[in-house]
C-alpha cells in the first residue's frame, strides 16, 4: 500500500558519517509517523530513531547527540545523519511508517534495509 525505498547504507570507519534516505510512495496516503530501526546480526530489531507528522523526534539512548533524524518539507523523505559511528552501530537498517492509506485503512510498512558496516 505504502511502499518505502532506503538508500544511503555502506561500509565506514570507526568515527565516520552516513546519511541514510528513506521515501515513501503510495496512493492517497498520509504518515502519522516515519522512522528508523536497526538489526545486528543476533539480536532484536530495535528502535533508532523516528518522527512525528507533528515533526517530535525521539531518539534511543545509545544514538544521542550522534544521530539525527529529519524529514524533506513534503514530509514523505525521511533521512537519517549518522556521526561519530562505532562498530557497535553495525546492522541492517530498516525505515518504517504507520499512517492511513487508501480507503482510510491503517498501514504499517516497512522498507527492504540497508547495510550499515563500521569497521577498520
Amino acid at each position: 500500500q505504502v511502499r518505502l525505498v532506503e538508500s544511503g547504507g555502506g561500509l565506514v570507519q570507526p568515527g565516520g558519517s552516513l546519511r541514510l534516505s528513506c521515501a515513501a510512495s503510495g496512493i492517497a496516503f498520509s504518515i502519522n509517523a516515519m522512522g528508523w530501526y536497526r538489526q545486528a546480526p543476533g539480536k532484536q530489531r530495535e528502535l533508532v530513531a523516528d518522527i512525528t507528522s507533528g515533526g517530535r523526534t525521539n531518539y534511543a539512548d545509545s544514538v544521542k547527540g550522534r544521530f539525527t533524524i529529519s524529514r524533506d518539507n513534503a514530509k514523505t523523505t525521511v533521512y537519517l545523519q549518522l556521526n561519530s559511528l562505532k562498530p557497535e552501530d553495525t546492522a541492517v537498517y530498516y525505515c518504517n511508517a504507520v499512517g492511513t492509506g487508501l480507503g482510510n485503512k491503517e498501514y504499517d510498512s516497512w522498507g527492504q534495509g540497508t547495510q550499515v558496516t563500521v569497521s577498520s
